[in-house]
């Protein structure tokens, strides 16, 4: 493409950067639909002045972005790759999802295209291979462990964060005591539920087991059983607030996500986005710096390891079509370091995809992530991601129902297992 070298918002860095990127020449203005998944500042922002900043060095290019919230972009990726016009651009998660949408044909194979650049971006690409071809490209990854308010478990006495279940067990009765709500959970968008059952799972579960289990979407072993009974019995100690079945995850100050950050509840099970899309939902300023971060507990007894960690991330792939050089190029465009140093400024992301990127982290909480993040034994995938969809679906479904009180130690399992 032709590079005209204006100033970029995010800086000279990414002048710099456009300066070094192969020229090309477009014959006619193109013009890139690209969903995302960013409802909300900081991100939404963020990704709004990237594509301003790529259309102001190269004016021939337009993007039009299109939030859309969390929980019906999946739905309406799933119809738009039906359909004869899918987006240029579009949010997805790698691993097990791509690899159904890739069975539309519509997704964009960018291996050779990518090829120049994608070392660059370590190991994190691979999970949005399938079958060995690269078919999108994250900008973060994820782990998944409680953020807390360092402030609340202070007022109840609480002079660590749990390293065990009997220590959790222990901080949930002294939160109670104090009159404050120990953990937000946003059942009403019934994924949330689904971290707890895989968090289980995973420390009770020996590695060779879980790999096996689910890439053949049988989920037979016992450990699994007993996931869901350790998860039923978790439930019954109520250390949830009120109404959490009707609460949303992230949708307003009074979400999961806002209660948290509005110092309404003490701690909540989510994914290293959590803290920017806290600050998003409440006034205070000074939320990052109260806020603290642990992984979910060790089990006694279990055959999982303590340090495996629960994940994925967030990326972007492209369809086929006339404008698919244009948008490996602006995939390439978004995973440059300044860039993903402007997401860690935010707080939108906490782990990125390029290591040098990692320098401009400040906060101790998001070391204390990244740290935990390199030294995990392991990272597993979402199980409702590791899975076929349809099995996924039935996962997420039958975890959240033991939340609610229907369900029994087995019906995960049962349900995953029966799932088409």
């Amino acid at each position: 493409m032709t590079l005209r070298l204006g100033k970029f918002l995010f800086g000279a860095g990414i002048a710099t950067f456009a300066a070094a990127m192969t020229a090309q020449s477009y014959a006619a203005p193109v013009t890139l639909q690209w969903w995302t998944n960013a409802v909300s500042d900081p991100l939404k922002g963020i990704f709004q002045k990237a594509a301003d900043d790529y259309h102001a060095a190269h004016p021939d290019v337009t993007i039009q972005v299109t939030p859309i919230q969390n929980e019906q972009i999946g739905t309406k990726i799933t119809l738009a790759l039906q359909s004869d016009t899918p987006p240029d651009i579009y949010f997805n998660q790698g691993a097990h999802l791509l690899a159904d949408q890739s069975e539309s044909g519509k997704v964009a194979d960018i291996t050779d295209a990518a090829k120049s650049w994608l070392p660059d971006l370590g190991s994190s690409p691979t999970g949005w291979q399938v079958a060995g071809k690269q078919m999108g490209i994250p900008y973060t990854v994820h782990v998944v462990g409680f953020w807390y308010r360092k402030d609340l478990f202070e007022k109840a006495g609480i002079k660590e964060a749990p390293k065990t279940m009997a220590d959790l067990n222990d901080a949930v009765t002294k939160l109670k005591a104090a009159g404050i709500a120990p953990i937000a959970l946003g059942g009403k968008d019934r994924w949330p539920d689904a971290f707890y059952y895989d968090l289980f799972a995973l420390r009770l579960c020996d590695k060779a087991t879980i790999d096996s289990q689910l890439a053949a979407g049988k989920l037979t072993d016992k450990c699994f059983t007993d996931a869901g009974q350790a998860t039923i019995d978790f439930v019954k100690s109520n250390p949830f607030q009120e109404g959490f079945n009707g609460t949303s995850a992230q949708q307003g100050p009074g979400s999961s996500a806002g209660l948290v950050a509005n110092g309404k509840a003490a701690m909540e099970l989510q994914g290293t986005w959590d803290v920017g899309v806290m600050a998003s939902l409440t006034d205070d300023k000074d939320l990052a710096s109260k806020m603290g971060w642990f992984p979910f507990p060790a089990i006694d007894g279990g055959k999982g390891d303590p340090s495996a960690a629960l994940g994925g991330g967030d990326g972007f792939s492209c369809t086929n079509g006339p404008n698919l050089a244009t948008c490996v190029d602006f995939l390439h465009f978004l995973s440059s370091k300044d860039i993903q140093e402007s997401l860690i400024k935010a707080n939108s992301i906490t782990i990125p995809i390029v290591a040098a990127a990692a320098e401009a982290i400040s906060l101790p909480v998001l070391k204390d992530v990244v740290d935990f993040n390199g030294k995990a034994a392991y990272v597993q995938t979402y199980f409702d991601l590791a899975l076929p969809t349809a099995q996924g679906q039935a996962l997420d479904a039958a975890a959240a129902d033991l939340f609610a009180g229907t369900g029994s130690a087995s019906s995960v399992a049962d349900a995953t297992n029966s799932a088409q």
